[in-house]
């Protein structure tokens, strides 16, 4: 996903202006970071497409990576990591994944103008696989065991077709670590790659 200039200075500034807000759908923040084996938490935002998203319902019945961010540079590990996953399983149905920016503050006055720009940057396509998250950004680094060392890393969750979460990581896709990615989606579609 591609964000106009003027974005980035909307989302930069965004997220340095106000203080944290509670979560968009209202739930309290977790006590700890989810582990291997739970429920994947309930996310809401807006599909690019502007129809309501929910996680992990929007994946139901698929396998699914959720790449959440934090910062406008965790944008890039996203993407690349996006791109290496749609070259790996883009064609197989039984897979998706979601990109999805979480933003708070001031982001929630520009939501117009930053889905916009998202919008004109992400091919049609792929519209349904972006959710924007307005708000919950304390909340969703907990749930992702954000680190300050990692603020522009990628945070990513495998799910299994029932949303439990097999796989975590954050950061760069490196090789061992898509390694790793690629063994977890074939174990939870039951496959080898």
């Amino acid at each position: 996903m591609n964000v106009t200039r003027a974005a980035i200075v909307v989302l930069t500034s965004a997220a340095t202006v106000l203080p944290a807000t509670p979560a968009f759908s209202g739930e309290p923040a977790p006590a700890r970071p989810v582990a291997v084996g739970e429920a994947f938490p309930k996310l809401e935002g807006t599909f690019l497409s502007g129809r309501k998203a929910i996680l992990p319902d929007a994946a139901a019945g698929k396998v699914a990576l959720v790449m959440l961010g934090f910062t406008y540079k965790s944008r890039f590990a996203v993407e690349v990591w996006a791109g290496r996953f749609r070259s790996a399983w883009g064609g197989d149905p039984r897979v998706t994944l979601f990109e999805v920016p979480i933003l708070d503050g001031a982001a929630r006055l520009a939501r117009w103008f930053i889905d916009g720009g998202m919008r004109s940057g992400t091919p049609k396509e792929l519209h349904e696989n972006v959710i924007t998250v307005y708000g919950g950004v304390d909340r969703w680094k907990t749930v992702m065991g954000f680190a300050r060392t990692g603020a522009d890393d990628a945070y990513l969750a495998l799910l299994d077709r029932e949303g439990r979460v097999v796989w975590l990581h954050h950061g760069e896709p490196q090789e061992q670590a898509f390694a790793a990615l690629k063994a977890a989606v074939a174990a939870a579609v039951g496959s080898t790659f």
